[in-house]
């Protein structure tokens, strides 16, 4: 090991060295030196410097009024450019929806780097809202995964009627599953998720009254309700229009008031009158006999015309019709029909062909009497709720 020898001078400059430069240490000014930084402090020491840091220094002159500005300016700038560095990586945080909830996911996320503090009141939040939406994080992570299986099973159900459910009905679908849901938890989940009944579109006239017919009393006076099944029916025509040529395939209904069933119905590419007469013997055949039901309809030619009067005659039906140019007075069957080409159509302007038009209404029709929930049921089908009728009158009945 070779030993240095350092001559006088150089000892006492290097230790002068270190006593002026009062934020220096001995490891920086050795270095500096290319001397052993121990050596150096033994030098110090040997000087009688007792502080390592230098001098002590003289009291400070306050600072003048100018650089007590220039301070401030430079602390505003620096929270500027923070809070310029803040709300630029909070963009993408602010364009997903629940802003609020977005604020305070950004706050979780660079809590570490800028405070708590500081983030709620640049972004406009109070500090106890923050601290309550994370500390309630594990409660809405398990409603988030139960609106997801409510999700999953909301499109099975939204699904298996082509797609035609609004809220009430997948309610009612989803209660009568065993599944305890609020109505509205429901419309929230469907929304979340795209999902929505269908929507009517702009009717076409299926109504021609003729002015010399003979016209019937109005036995309804705009109560569709009824007692008893087979007591009290109204009709109407509708159409689903088919592509090209303006041509259209027509339907005419029959509804029972009591339990909303389709009865009867029949379909053509015309609108003459034994559309529905038709329709009438259909309604005969599914009931076995309509003697003293009552018919309420519009006044169409079809059901003023001598043909259809003869034919409720014969069937033992009263006619019943609306005022001409009162639409409410015959508001069901209006809005039985809306239903049916608003479901059927599905948003499109026309069916592509008859064939395709007849397929699509048969499975419908068939679909709303033995399927399809009917709010004014408690959300039963016509069919099950005319079978929940009869069970109840058998057991009701006296013994013979």
């Amino acid at each position: 090991m070779v030993v240095k020898h350092y001559p006088l001078e150089f000892k006492a400059d290097a230790v002068a060295l270190y006593e002026s430069r009062p934020g220096a240490t001995i490891r920086s000014v050795a270095a500096d030196l290319g001397v052993n930084p121990e050596t150096l402090g033994n030098w110090v020491r040997a000087a009688g410097a007792s502080r390592p840091r230098g001098r002590r220094a003289g009291p400070a002159e306050p600072p003048t009024p100018l650089e007590t500005e220039n301070t401030a300016l430079r602390k505003k700038a620096c929270e500027l450019e923070e809070e310029h560095e803040i709300l630029r990586k909070g963009a993408k945080y602010f364009n997903r929806g629940d802003a609020l909830v977005n604020r305070f996911q950004f706050v979780a996320d660079h809590q570490r780097r800028h405070g708590v503090k500081r983030l709620c009141t640049i972004l406009g939040i109070a500090r106890s809202s923050f601290y309550y939406w994370r500390r309630t994080a594990w409660d809405r992570a398990a409603r988030q995964a139960a609106d997801a299986q409510l999700a999953a099973r909301i499109r099975i159900v939204h699904r298996e009627p082509d797609g035609t459910y609004s809220v009430p009905r997948i309610t009612a679908e989803l209660r009568e599953e065993g599944e305890r849901v609020n109505h509205k938890r429901i419309a929230r989940v469907m929304r979340s998720i795209g999902l929505a009944g269908v929507r009517l579109r702009r009717r076409h006239r299926t109504t021609i009254a003729d002015p010399a017919a003979a016209k019937a009393p109005d036995l309804i006076g705009r109560h569709f309700t009824a007692r008893e099944t087979n007591t009290k029916y109204v009709g109407d025509i509708t159409y689903l229009p088919l592509g090209g040529g303006g041509k259209f395939l027509y339907l005419t209904i029959i509804i029972d008031l009591a339990s909303r069933r389709l009865a009867g119905w029949a379909i053509a590419d015309h609108m003459r009158t034994d559309l529905v007469t038709d329709a009438l013997a259909a309604t005969g055949r599914t009931r076995g006999s309509l003697a003293g039901a009552i018919m309420h309809t519009d006044h169409g030619a079809q059901y003023t015309s001598r043909a259809f009067a003869d034919a409720c005659l014969t069937a033992g039906v009263r006619q019943s019709m609306s005022a001409i140019g009162a639409s409410a007075n015959n508001a069901l069957a209006d809005s039985f029909n809306a239903t049916f080409k608003r479901e059927t159509l599905q948003g499109r302007k026309r069916c592509s062909s008859e064939r395709e038009a007849r397929l699509d209404a048969f499975r419908w029709l068939h679909c709303y009497n033995t399927r399809r929930r009917h709010s004014r049921l408690g959300h039963r089908s016509p069919i099950a709720y005319e079978t929940a009728s009869r069970t109840t009158s058998t057991t009701l009945a006296p013994a013979a």
